[in-house]
């Protein structure tokens, strides 16, 4: 079989591939909703074990008929359990979060990790840093303060959660980026939620506690789903189109999260949890903009 060759250059093919990371944010943000409704009903280790389990059965069902042998063909097996490792650990952290958290909260904090990739790539990858970089970073971690507001009554300690979770996070995306050269996007995000699901079933199984309704299993599969979705779409979207081109599209789902958490919990974000997400998204985005000046 020849390899498919796409012109990400070509408006049809950006247009598809804005399209399709339109979609992985909105899966992302209805996971997340699913999850933080869940945790309500479920112990928090089983919902997370949960998410894994169905994201690989149903990704099998749609992946394994078309990619065969190659769902499983893997370049590092070390590196896809560190992977798998660490999304279990970030899963784990941010559905505890959201057990005491607003949807608009985790998310612009989660909406801070292109500027903490910034900072890991200046010490990991020796990638110097100007002046508007390291600036757009500190005005970034400045609204970052604003959402945490650390000291204050409005600080709630899951709040560290959330922040350790995009550190894994920042590091998982530069873990993903090196994996890349020798990893499909297929296999990767496949492989990745099997090791997860195994990280996971000696903590979550011994405190199993069967879904009483169909309501909660229908939630269920709606979480494995739009997990799996979610990261196949996103694999699908880099074939199309550029991480310039796609980039600013990805803050779409910080809207769908706070509108989520409007809909289905009744929650409105304060004027300082709005204000330091935009200020996250708008140092995000100029970090963004500065980098494709530079290609």
């Amino acid at each position: 079989m020849h390899p498919i060759v796409l012109n990400l250059d070509s408006a049809r093919s950006r247009r598809a591939g804005i399209l399709l990371v339109t979609g992985a944010t909105l899966c992302f943000a209805v996971l997340d909703a699913c999850a933080k409704w869940l945790v309500q009903h479920l112990p928090v280790l089983e919902v997370v074990w949960l998410r894994f389990a169905l994201h690989v059965l149903l990704m099998a069902a749609l992946l394994a008929p078309r990619q065969g042998a190659a769902l499983v063909r893997v370049g590092s097996w070390r590196l896809q359990a560190l992977r798998g490792s660490m999304l279990a650990a970030m899963t784990a952290l941010n559905f505890f979060a959201l057990q005491y958290l607003q949807l608009a909260e985790t998310g612009a904090i989660q909406f801070s990790v292109p500027l903490l990739i910034a900072l890991l790539s200046s010490w990991w990858l020796k990638e110097r840093l100007d002046a508007r970089r390291w600036a757009a970073i500190a005005a970034g971690f400045l609204g970052v303060l604003l959402v945490i507001r650390p000291g204050s009554q409005a600080f709630h300690p899951a709040i560290l959660l959330s922040v350790l979770n995009a550190l894994l996070y920042a590091g998982f995306n530069l873990l993903t980026r090196r994996m890349a050269a020798t990893e499909t996007p297929e296999s990767m995000q496949w492989i990745s939620a099997l090791m997860a699901t195994l990280w996971l079933a000696p903590f979550a199984l011994p405190q199993w506690q069967m879904p009483a309704t169909l309501d909660v299993w229908a939630v269920v599969v709606l979480c494995g789903l739009m997990g799996g979705l979610g990261h196949l779409f996103v694999a699908q979207a880099h074939r199309h189109a550029s991480a310039a081109v796609l980039g600013p599209f990805l803050y779409q789902q910080i809207l769908s999260m706070t509108l989520l958490g409007w809909l289905v919990f009744d929650q409105v974000p304060d004027v300082f949890v709005v204000t330091g997400a935009a200020v996250v998204v708008a140092s995000g985005l100029y970090l963004l903009w500065l980098e494709m000046r530079r290609a």
